[in-house]
């Protein structure tokens, strides 16, 4: 085999000092191998930003969580877990709420918990029959947002985590403009009202820290894109 070392040499003579010959992913050269070239479009992709997700961007902390909840139950999940998210991170890694980034998708069924109290009053008994839910105390059509409730701490899958609670601690909300429109559509239906104005009702009375997204299964896709872990908590 001693005469694999003077062909190779005799076969590069033939183009030149200088001169390489792709082959695949790798480039032979006259001092050797060159591995990593790659094939046009073999580069990873990198999805297109959109200025309607700015907002997740905006949001302070390193640590990006992302809790999805498409009913009621999920939805006192979701606080109860961006609660102890937040206070396992401060006691076992000594870090501060601005450390971290926690957004609740509310979506589906979940999405009017997105609402603030005004909301609930005047049309909790609507909403509360669209999402199949009642107030756990009164067994009722609910007439509060009961998530930002502290006396029902023991009917809810939030342990007594309120709205308020997280939202001080720099929690926020993407709520669903799609299931708001179809609420929305209902509610002007039953009330003989204009869908438009009641939408803009409801925009300009969402919880603090909410933010109206086109739909809440597009953010979770563009939240990921920016860097959020995906948790789905029902």
């Amino acid at each position: 085999m001693s005469w694999l070392p003077s062909a190779r040499r005799s076969f590069l003579s033939q183009f030149g000092t200088g001169v390489s010959v792709a082959i695949g992913a790798a480039t032979l050269t006259a001092g050797g191998v060159t591995l990593g070239a790659q094939s046009p479009g073999s580069a990873r992709r990198q999805p297109r930003r959109h200025a309607q997700d700015n907002w997740l961007d905006e949001l302070p902390g390193q640590h990006r969580l992302l809790l999805d909840t498409t009913g009621a139950t999920g939805f006192g999940n979701a606080l109860l877990y961006a609660n102890n998210f937040l206070n396992s991170s401060q006691a076992e890694y000594g870090l501060k709420d601005a450390d971290s980034a926690v957004v609740i998708v509310a979506r589906h069924l979940s999405t009017v918990f997105g609402y603030n109290d005004a909301i609930w009053a005047k049309y909790g008994a609507m909403l509360s029959q669209r999402v199949n839910f009642n107030d756990p105390q009164t067994q009722k059509p609910a007439t509060i947002n009961v998530y930002n409730s502290t006396s029902h701490s023991a009917a809810l899958a939030s342990l007594g985590i309120t709205l308020d609670a997280v939202i001080k601690r720099g929690v926020h909300f993407a709520v669903c403009q799609t299931a708001t429109r179809l609420f929305v559509g209902g509610l002007a239906q039953s009330t003989g009202g204009n869908a438009d104005a009641i939408y803009k009702e409801v925009l300009g009375n969402l919880m603090p820290n909410a933010h109206m997204v086109p739909s809440g299964i597009v953010s979770l896709s563009r939240a990921q894109e920016r860097g959020f872990t995906f948790a789905s908590v029902g």
